[in-house]
């Protein structure tokens, strides 16, 4: 078992006024925001030495949205949904964005191809975990 699955079980959860969630879907979410923003900041350097300026923006800002929602999502006892929803959509919208843009370089760079991969992966996981958040 991961070091994060431990640390999720060990954490009580507050009632979080009425929300609820499915917290597999959680660990799944914080597993595939982390790797999206992995891939995206290492692409964004790739893309910085290629002259790919857009591309390398986009990663940048991926990166840090997909950070800012892996951290909102460990964080179970300061969970809102006036806060979480928004944030979770501006995650997706970030990180299909940038799928699209690495996808227009994946043909010629490895490394935009993969990017794109992780991106989806962590849109389709944030999609996942939004819906079964209720609250």
């Amino acid at each position: 078992m991961s070091m994060m699955a431990d640390m999720m079980k060990s954490m009580s959860m507050p009632e979080m006024a009425g929300m609820t969630m499915d917290m597999d879907l959680c660990m799944e979410c914080m597993d595939t925001c982390s790797a999206a923003a992995m891939a995206a900041t290492m692409c964004a350097d790739a893309c910085a030495g290629e002259g790919m300026g857009r591309c390398a923006s986009m990663c940048m800002n991926t990166a840090d949205v997909a950070t800012a929602m892996m951290r909102m999502l460990m964080r179970p006892a300061g969970m809102d949904m006036a806060a979480m929803g928004p944030m979770m959509t501006a995650c997706m919208a970030m990180g299909e964005a940038c799928a699209a843009e690495c996808d227009q370089h994946a043909a010629m760079s490895e490394h935009c191809r993969i990017c794109a991969s992780a991106c989806r992966a962590m849109v389709d996981s944030c999609t996942r975990m939004m819906a079964s958040m209720k609250g």
